[in-house]
């Protein structure tokens, strides 16, 4: 037995310990230099019918803080509803509930769908700036936009970046249409897509980040793809093979 297998095994006995104990896990996940934070509830769909809860950005214990407030309101018969503003999360400000779109739950839920042996509704926990302003409000403070992704959106289009960030490409997919098959983020955070085809900087082509990601779809799967990373596949259709690019 390998050791993720070894620590799979850990935080499913654990996640079953605790929902029994307890009535829900949250299940937490640090920020890296790329992806922020988010921690999610496992537990609420099964003992109270009430969908799981998920927030993004915030420190680990307040985001577990955050999260036990909502089992807290689902073991005591409440119902949280998508659409509705809330006081009952922070001291100062408001939240907003969003209904979590079903082709992002695969995404983030990875041990809540395992432990629901499927599909479950959730809703996302979205919290206001130091002005309480929600991500989509005016003024909204622009070093925060990319702290909490929206779930009940934006499944077309998965990247963190702008959808007119430009990509580097090359002519073979541009003007050829040949699949991309790797994918490389590098530490400055510029994104490579290239074909199996070699290249050089005669072939390079600048495109839109959504125009490539709206002529192959699946290239959504890398949206987490964190900084110094890459990933390449066999064919279309294939599964993405991750790796860490080694320092030249």
């Amino acid at each position: 037995m390998t050791d993720h297998e070894k620590h799979n095994l850990a935080a499913e006995a654990k996640i079953k310990q605790n929902v029994a104990e307890y009535g829900w896990h949250v299940a937490q996940f640090r920020a890296t230099s790329y992806l922020p934070s988010f921690a999610y509830t496992i537990g609420l769909w099964k003992n109270y019918q009430h969908p799981e809860l998920i927030c993004f950005g915030l420190m680990p214990e307040t985001l577990h803080a955050i999260l036990n407030i909502g089992g807290e309101m689902a073991k005591s018969g409440l119902l949280l509803k998508a659409n509705e503003e809330s006081r009952d999360f922070f001291e100062k400000g408001k939240s907003y509930f969003l209904e979590v779109h079903p082709d992002n739950l695969r995404d983030y839920f990875g041990y809540g769908i395992w432990f629901n042996q499927g599909p479950f509704p959730a809703l996302q926990i979205v919290w206001g700036d130091r002005n309480h302003t929600l991500p989509w409000e005016e003024d909204f403070e622009e070093k925060f936009i990319y702290q909490q992704p929206l779930l009940d959106r934006n499944h077309l289009f998965k990247f963190r970046e702008a959808p007119n960030a430009g990509v580097v490409t090359t002519k073979h997919f541009t003007d050829h249409g040949k699949p991309i098959l790797y994918v490389e983020h590098d530490d400055e955070g510029q994104w490579l897509f290239l074909t199996a085809e070699e290249w050089d900087e005669a072939d390079a082509q600048l495109m839109r980040l959504d125009e490539v990601v709206k002529r192959d779809p699946s290239l959504n799967a890398l949206f987490n793809l964190d900084y110094g990373e890459f990933a390449e596949r066999e064919a279309p259709g294939e599964k993405w093979y991750r790796g860490k690019r080694e320092e030249e």
